[in-house]
């Protein structure tokens, strides 16, 4: 069409059609920077609030900014993705379109909007998201269902993770636009969310069967 400029996409393949396509607008280190900076923001907050208490120990806070980083993040920044099919033809500069633009370079799936990547995106940001913010409401607050609920969102990003990871092996693992993208983006950004939620895991897993233990033999103390 007369009029309308066509931008050539960085994305794997060469070929794969985004009709309307708008190069990213803001630096990298700019987008990068306020990701890091808002993410910083929300761990201190939720590490000083969650001080106030001399009973919750370290290792609970720590988890409780866990859980609001990751829950965020699931929310907001994924959650724009599933829900913003078109995002590499915003004009407007607009941060979360920025974000997915520039990670598209490390995994063009996302571009592509192929549909493993959306789908698993898809219940990270419906349901592990507000479950995440759950379990900081529920560790602040000593519930009982914490550890269960710990183990069961950790156990879904662990399963989302490698899905994601094996269907890009499956599918020729050739998505990124240079090893720098693939390193930076698409495993090391991604490898915090199967080291840290096996962590949690495992150790959920131990206090689960620690209070179990303890109650059955509390059950054949009483006989």
């Amino acid at each position: 069409m007369a009029g309308v400029t066509e931008f050539p996409h960085p994305y794997v393949p060469p070929d794969l059609k985004l009709p309307g396509y708008v190069p990213v607008v803001l630096p990298k280190s700019t987008i990068v920077g306020i990701y890091l900076g808002v993410s910083l923001l929300v761990v201190l907050t939720i590490w000083f609030i969650s001080g106030r208490s001399s009973k919750r120990s370290s290792l609970d806070r720590l988890l409780m900014c866990w859980w609001a980083f990751t829950g965020l993040t699931h929310m907001f920044l994924e959650g724009y993705f599933v829900f913003s099919p078109e995002f590499y033809k915003d004009k407007s500069a607009f941060y979360l379109a920025e974000v997915w633009k520039e990670y598209s370079k490390g995994d063009s799936r996302y571009a592509a909007r192929d549909s493993a990547i959306v789908s698993v995106e898809g219940v990270t940001a419906v349901l592990e998201g507000p479950a995440s913010l759950l379990a900081v409401y529920a560790i602040a607050t000593g519930k009982s269902y914490s550890y269960l609920l710990q183990f069961a969102i950790s156990l879904g990003q662990l399963y989302g993770t490698l899905i994601y990871f094996l269907t890009a092996v499956l599918e020729g693992d050739n998505f990124a636009t240079s090893p720098f993208y693939y390193y930076a983006y698409y495993v090391i950004a991604n490898s915090f969310w199967l080291v840290i939620p096996s962590l949690i895991a495992v150790r959920c897993w131990r206090k689960t069967c620690a209070a179990f233990s303890a109650q059955a033999q509390k059950k054949v103390k009483s006989r």
